[in-house]
């Protein structure tokens, strides 16, 4: 493997950033410089993890490893956050302690043996969420099966949903209530980073397993309130709302929360059920809603400040009288068009 010095690490990447000031850069380094502290930093850019999972991977005690992951979350080395009353940490991937970790992982060796060992025990950590993932999913396929039978079949909509969204490129993905994080795994090779929020800490489960398994390291599982999404204003170039409307008591309050969070020029993909009549839907699977007439969401997407696209449906063959009808709804963020337009006044004066 080739030696990297200084400038290959610091220098060399026009995109890194500015330059880190000599307070930044000593405090990085001070909370790095330990043993323990650098194999988390390593074992916590694989995957991420909780304080059980690294005291199985590390063999050290839960102090201790919890000693040393709040000083490299101070140091902005690692990045916390809570699912249920679990807390998971992951290597940072923004700001100073992101860059400082990137560089010091492109530094250390992969073949070496303690590092090996520890990625050998992060797969037994990986493979044992695995089984508690699928026991979950195997507790509720029967189920799930019962209402995809009654629709069209799942790569059907993908590739409607693929559709919608076009060939425009897509920086930054939402998926309002993951579940499995299907949504996150078709896009993933399109987009460079990726956020799934669900309020179920076992369909993050689910989906974290889902992902890792796929090798999708640049989307994030976070649980979360869809009515709050944990993130700030004009964030993501695309929002898809997935099968998850029939579940709430406020579907015009979701979209207005998709909206704050999308772009200028952003565009919010929602795919749920037409109107429908199988009312054992509503106690079986919790269904608060037999689906919706276009123009109820069609209503929600204004009230949100959002301009419609395009509208269409996928029937179930065979099946349209005792069917349902998947719809989907495309609207975009106007915005970048009033900007676009008064550019295009302002050319013509």
């Amino acid at each position: 493997m080739a030696t990297l010095g200084y400038k290959d690490i610091f220098m060399s990447n026009p995109k890194a950033g500015p330059s880190l000031s000599f307070p930044a850069v000593l405090e990085s380094l001070k909370a790095a410089g330990e043993d323990t502290r650098l194999r988390l930093i390593a074992v916590l850019g694989e995957a991420e993890l909780t304080v059980s999972d690294l005291t199985e991977i590390l063999g050290q005690s839960q102090p201790r490893i919890s000693r040393h992951l709040k000083l490299l979350a101070e140091a902005g080395l690692v990045e916390r956050h809570r699912e249920a009353s679990w807390i998971f940490y992951r290597r940072a991937a923004d700001g100073a302690g992101g860059r400082i970790g990137t560089a010091l992982l492109a530094l250390l060796d992969r073949d070496d043996p303690v590092l090996v060992g520890d990625r050998a025990r992060l797969v037994s950590v990986r493979a044992a969420r695995a089984a508690a993932a699928q026991a979950y999913f195997a507790a509720h396929a029967r189920e799930w099966d019962e209402i995809r039978r009654l629709h069209v079949p799942e790569a059907a909509v993908e590739a409607a949903v693929r559709q919608a969204l076009g060939a425009a490129p897509i920086r930054s993905l939402l998926d309002l209530g993951t579940g499995t994080g299907r949504m996150l795994e078709v896009f993933a090779p399109d987009i460079e980073r990726g956020m799934g929020i669900d309020l179920s800490p076992d369909m993050l489960g689910v989906a974290r397993t889902n992902l890792e398994r796929a090798g999708i390291r640049h989307c994030l599982l976070r649980q979360s309130d869809i009515y709050a999404v944990p993130a700030p204003r004009d964030s993501f170039d695309a929002v898809i709302v997935h099968q998850v409307l029939h579940y709430l008591d406020d579907g015009g309050r979701a979209l207005k929360e998709a909206a704050r969070v999308l772009r200028p020029g952003g565009r919010l993909l929602v795919v749920d059920f037409a109107p429908h009549g199988l009312e054992f839907l509503r106690d079986a699977h919790a269904h608060r809603h037999l689906g919706f007439p276009r123009e109820t969401v069609e209503g929600w997407l204004a009230d949100a400040g959002l301009d419609l696209v395009t509208f269409r449906t996928l029937a179930p063959d065979g099946k349209a009288g005792d069917g349902l009808t998947v719809s989907l709804w495309l609207a975009r963020d106007p915005r970048v068009l009033m900007a676009e337009a008064d550019l295009a006044d302002r050319e013509i004066a």
